[in-house]
């Protein structure tokens, strides 16, 4: 079969396309998710993925991005003879870390639960065991996206994806809300909760939501099976696309072992800039429930007074608090991490021609790149952010519902608001450094975050004062400093002036007015009209004058529009007045 090749942009409108699909999937399956679980077994979900994700990181992350790069390399020379070889060497070292990533899971699985949930292992052993298997799956899934990505056929990664997350969705929903099913039939018959007597339908409910946690998350485990036996069945059906003369012309490929070494070299930079990111959550769950345990210990009343009204009642009586107060935490978090994953992808977008400027040594081209970048992903970053932070409870509350205390998630979620911004941000610079060749910085810069991050979280968290909107505030300050050092470093490695005052200033100014309106139109409406309805004309209107501002203020140009689109999307722009 013909090697199916798309140009830089169809593949990264393919990918783009797959991620709107995606996070629309994931809403669906977040949103009543929450609904089912109420923050405390949010608090379960989320602490098993934030053992999961350190573990991922060093078994996969980074892994698609070596692969892809180097088949990328090798088929620009001809070689591929190599591709098909390394091939065979991904598949088999993926599927030994795979296992092994499995294995570490389930051997840390005991020892996590006793340090990081005070409430018992038992109430996230279950989520714990349920995903990981999606370890083993994740890491030999990326042998073959990496594969398709270098040889520049994207499709296959897409449909992967959205396959992952309707796994998700249909599994995931489906075995958490039939084991809350199960668990309120087997009360109202016996009065008991998978064989224990319960003394109320309150502690019913609290019973059955570790099982079904664990549902949720092996239904995460279930779409990226299904993901890998898509890929794998594509692969055997359609192969990689290279062709015979093409392999007659190759030269014969290097020893297994020196491709290992190689992919091995180019993962691992990656990988652990990653784990650094993972490990943020990791140091969330460990600190913020060991931290909100020990102030319910000691100064409980200090703690309950906050929050006098907002905490129901068998949560308290069941000394839950610090599980229900950390699942407010992962809801906010869920809005907080929209932000940056559109970065991620307009970055995709927007890079390369950062790094074909460096390679070609031109300082013009480099900093119109530079800057263009800087400028567009803030202009994409600003109003999010602000908006999340000025509409955070309205927007809780439609999301996630009242029984999730979208008042606390709404105090939580405005401080995440403008972290998002920052972390947004961090994205784009780090990829940028990666780009002219200084891929140690962002690791270190990660590292260094995540240090004050920690230290942080101890301290506030710790706080009657602050409690749990330290680990936001630890977070807003962590990528406030991640930022910083990345924005210097990249001035130092290029010598391009950032001018950040003219870079922000105007988005900034546009992003303050739709906030400013957002907040108003929402007072104004939700009276009369509902918090529903009154949160999404007030979105719509924010939009709305944030387009107006863009064009009225000149923050984006033609320029900018043709260095990310070749020009096709600006001709619908070009016109006296909207575009400069």
């Amino acid at each position: 079969m013909a090697r199916k090749s798309q140009s830089f942009l169809k593949g990264a409108a393919v990918l783009v396309g797959a991620v709107a699909v995606v996070k629309i999937l994931g809403a669906l399956f977040k949103i009543p998710l929450s609904w089912i679980l109420t923050p405390v077994g949010s608090a379960y979900f989320g602490s098993a993925y934030s053992l999961y994700f350190p573990i991922y990181s060093l078994a996969a992350a980074g892994f698609p991005t070596a692969v892809a790069r180097m088949v990328s390399a090798r088929c620009a020379r001809g070689h591929f003879r190599d591709v098909r070889a390394l091939h065979k060497v991904s598949v088999r070292l993926f599927t030994a870390l795979g296992f092994c990533a499995f294995a570490l899971m389930m051997a840390l699985s005991w020892p996590y639960a006793n340090l990081a949930v005070r409430t018992g292992p038992q109430t996230v052993l279950p989520a714990l065991w349920a995903l990981a298997p999606c370890a083993l799956f994740c890491s030999l899934l990326s042998a073959y996206r990496g594969l398709y990505e270098g040889m520049r056929n994207m499709t296959p990664t897409a449909v992967s994806q959205i396959i992952e997350a309707a796994g998700k969705l249909i599994f995931g929903l489906g075995l958490c809300a039939g084991a809350a099913a199960a668990a309120a039939r087997e009360y109202a018959e016996s009065g008991t909760v998978w064989g224990v007597a319960q003394p109320s339908e309150e502690y019913a409910r609290l019973a059955a939501l570790p099982a079904c946690a664990a549902g949720a998350v092996f239904g995460v485990t279930i779409g990226s099976m299904l993901a890998f036996l898509f890929l794998m069945i594509y692969y055997k059906k359609n192969g990689d696309g290279i062709t015979k003369a093409e392999l007659r012309r190759a030269p014969p490929p290097p020893a297994a072992r020196t491709l290992r070494r190689e992919l091995l070299r180019t993962a691992v930079p990656i990988a652990l800039g990653s784990l650094a990111v993972n490990l943020s959550t990791l140091v969330d769950a460990a600190l913020l429930n060991q931290r909100l345990t020990d102030l319910m210990q000691q100064l409980p009343t200090a703690l309950l007074q906050i929050y006098n009204g907002l905490l129901p009642e068998e949560v308290v009586r069941m000394q839950s608090v610090p599980s229900f107060l950390y699942g407010c935490y992962t809801n906010a978090n869920t809005m907080f991490m929209l932000v940056p994953t559109i970065t991620q992808a307009f970055a995709m977008s927007a890079l390369p021609s950062v790094t074909a400027a460096w390679a070609a040594g031109s300082r013009p081209r480099l900093e119109k790149c530079v800057l263009s970048v800087l400028r567009l992903s803030a202009m994409i970053t600003l109003p999010m952010g602000l908006g999340l932070a000025v509409l955070s409870e309205p927007v809780c509350r439609v999301l996630f519902g009242v029984q999730n205390a979208p008042e606390i998630t709404g105090q939580i979620l405005s401080v995440l608001g403008i972290a998002a911004v920052f972390s947004a941000l961090c994205t784009p610079v780090q990829s940028m450094l990666q780009a002219v060749g200084r891929v140690d910085l962002p690791v270190k810069f990660l590292f260094g975050g995540l240090v004050v991050k920690g230290v942080l979280n101890y301290v506030l968290v710790g706080d009657p004062r602050f409690q749990v909107m330290g680990a936001a505030i630890s977070t807003l300050l962590c990528y406030g400093v991640i930022l910083l050092c990345s924005l210097v470093a990249l001035y130092r490695e290029t010598k391009i002036k950032l001018h950040l005052c003219s870079l922000l200033g105007r988005p900034l100014l546009a992003g303050a007015l739709s906030a400013v309106t957002a907040k108003l139109v929402w007072r104004a409406l939700q009276t009369t009209l509902g918090g529903t309805a009154a949160t999404v004309l007030a979105v719509c209107a924010a939009a709305a004058v944030y387009a107006v501002c863009a064009l009225i203020l000149g923050i984006i140009t033609k320029d900018d529009i043709k260095s990310l689109y070749a020009g096709k999307s600006a001709k619908s722009l070009e016109k006296p007045g909207r575009i400069v």
